[in-house]
């Protein structure tokens, strides 16, 4: 047979018969035959892939690269990850992800400046996940991070708290939208001389330090907000070596509702960023400028949701 009737019967396009299609599929079979996709993708000079940028220490990220893989696979694409580590940077990330001939890049939580991403927007449609970027010309899917961190406030002021204090996630972009949506919550609840933010970042080892910080001083804390679920574990590891009772002496709220929240012995009250949500809207970006032709860039905001578990209670004797 000619080779572009075996073209088409292994594409599945109208054109040969039936026994036709039996006896090239029967021969297939017998020679263990598979396409190759990446080769007929380069004939159409496509590549079919997404890059991903992920951290690999973050246990969000994880489910994040999860739900991005259902949604790309529902669309035909296929994803190249590629990670930051203690020893690898954002921007050397990124370079791997371009020299694999990615079509897009959906990058999670990025920190590189907006006037950087929008430069690698110039090369191929880029979509920033889980931050704001100002006018820097890309895509951006994220949760509103300040609503987030309001509701866990509400949520405690709710149980009776007062005293509530946050720990910090660092100097980015998103610790800094998290930052501020805890202050606002506590004006707006009249406690602006109960703020107190105790310095952190990603990792679980931040959340252990302020547990030393907060509950070394006279006043401690009923409640803490922390920037993300890593930190939060960390800090109840540290009040569970002392003797602290969660949720009874203090009541403790994470960020992200990561895999490591759900786990029964961590029962962790934690605000939902919607990962799936998030990624479809991500992956339907990439779609619409990669095969749809927009050229216009758009903010998608998702709406964030407490999830209520067994790390939050009324305070010690209603204080």
């Amino acid at each position: 047979m000619s080779p572009a009737t075996v073209s088409l019967v292994l594409r599945g396009a109208p054109g040969p018969s039936g026994a036709t299609r039996e006896r090239v599929l029967d021969a297939a079979g017998r020679l263990g035959y598979r396409p190759d996709r990446a080769a007929s993708l380069l004939a159409r000079r496509r590549s079919g892939l997404i890059g991903v940028l992920m951290d690999v220490r973050s246990t969000f990220h994880a489910q994040l690269v999860e739900d991005v893989h259902e949604a790309a696979e529902e669309h035909g694409y296929d994803l190249v990850l590629s990670t930051v580590t203690r020893s690898r940077d954002e921007a050397r990330a990124v370079e791997t992800l371009l020299d694999s001939r990615c079509e897009a890049l959906v990058l999670l939580g990025p920190e590189a400046p907006a006037s950087r991403l929008s430069a690698l927007d110039r090369q191929l449609p880029v979509v920033a996940v889980g931050r704001p970027v100002p006018s820097a010309g890309v895509d951006v899917v994220r949760v509103a991070d300040e609503e987030g961190v309001a509701q866990a406030v509400d949520h405690l002021v709710g149980l009776g708290h007062r005293r509530i204090a946050h720990v910090d996630g660092g100097p980015g972009v998103i610790a800094a939208g998290r930052r501020r949506g805890y202050q606002r919550a506590m004006r707006g609840h009249r406690l602006g001389r109960q703020v107190r933010v105790v310095e952190g970042d990603s990792g679980e080892a931040s959340g252990a330090r302020a547990a030393r910080t907060l509950f070394g001083s006279d006043a401690p804390p009923t409640a803490v907000v922390t920037y993300n679920d890593a930190s939060a574990v960390g800090l109840l590891d540290a009040l569970l070596r002392s003797g602290v009772d969660v949720p009874g002496r203090v009541s403790v709220v994470g960020y992200d509702d990561s895999p490591l929240s759900r786990l029964a012995h961590v029962d962790l009250t934690t605000v939902s960023q919607e990962s799936r949500q998030l990624m479809r809207h991500a992956v339907a970006a990439v779609v619409e400028r990669l095969d749809g032709g927009r050229t216009e860039h758009r903010e998608v905001v998702v709406p964030p949701r407490l999830v209520v578990r067994g790390t939050t209670g009324p305070p010690p004797g209603g204080d």
